[in-house]
């Protein structure tokens, strides 16, 4: 049987230094320049876990009837993490198969790049125990699933990428 879903990397822009509140601001409520002398961007990831399994994840999940795959995406995103998004760009797609209750599923996630731009993480769903940002390397390493470590790497990339026209363009 076959199976799609969407989802994505939630990113925010950060100093060096992880920040102790939720989204992209200095604690005096001015945002800042995410990007050392050689314009390299310092991201932050909001992975969801469950700390019984030990499992850590991207956000992601099933389309509602009449939803698009960007909708779905926004939407699995803010409800997992309890953070507001913003659809930045399509980063590309998984596949994997699973058994479950003797049926063969072989699922395809499509995952986007999603910038928090508010919310919180202590108003996430049940769906997951545990909400944390990690800086994009130690995300990397605490992914459980290899598949989804390689989108975090587009995902960089990307990022990378989107920053330099921001800066081309006159923006931050």
């Amino acid at each position: 049987m076959r199976a799609y879903s969407a989802g994505g990397v939630v990113f925010r822009l950060s100093p060096t230094c992880p920040l102790e509140n939720d989204f992209a601001t200095e604690p005096d409520g001015m945002e800042y320049d995410a990007t050392d002398s050689e314009g390299t961007v310092f991201m932050e990831v909001a992975l969801v876990g469950r700390s019984h399994a030990g499992i850590w994840a991207l956000p992601k999940g099933t389309p509602q009837s009449g939803e698009t795959i960007e909708q779905v995406a926004v939407r699995e995103a803010q409800e997992e993490t309890g953070l507001q998004v913003r659809l930045i760009a399509y980063i590309g797609s998984i596949s994997y198969s699973f058994v479950r209750d003797q049926v063969r599923y072989h699922k395809q996630v499509r995952h986007f790049l999603l910038e928090a731009i508010g919310g919180d993480t202590r108003l996430h769903d049940a769906e997951y125990d545990i909400v944390k940002w990690f800086p994009l390397h130690e995300a990397c390493r605490r992914l459980t699933y290899q598949n989804e470590v390689n989108i975090l790497y587009h995902a960089e990339e990307m990022l990378q990428r989107w920053q330099q026209y921001r800066r081309k363009e006159g923006q931050k």
